[in-house]
């Protein structure tokens, strides 16, 4: 899976214990909700400034 990378995150353990209740209602893993999330946010930015080329230039 060579077109795949990782990416962490800090956060308070309150914040943590939300989000994966927020995710569990969704119907969704942590991961599966954080990769949704910033899918949702590149659409939204892709639709009001035009698409982002693969190498990160517009």
């Amino acid at each position: 899976m060579a077109d795949k990378t990782h990416l962490s995150i800090r956060m308070a353990s309150s914040l943590h214990d939300k989000f994966q209740y927020v995710a569990g209602a969704e119907g969704r893993s942590m991961s599966g909700q954080i990769l949704y999330l910033i899918q949702k946010c590149v659409r939204e930015f892709e639709k009001e400034h035009g698409p982002i080329r693969e190498d990160g230039e517009r």
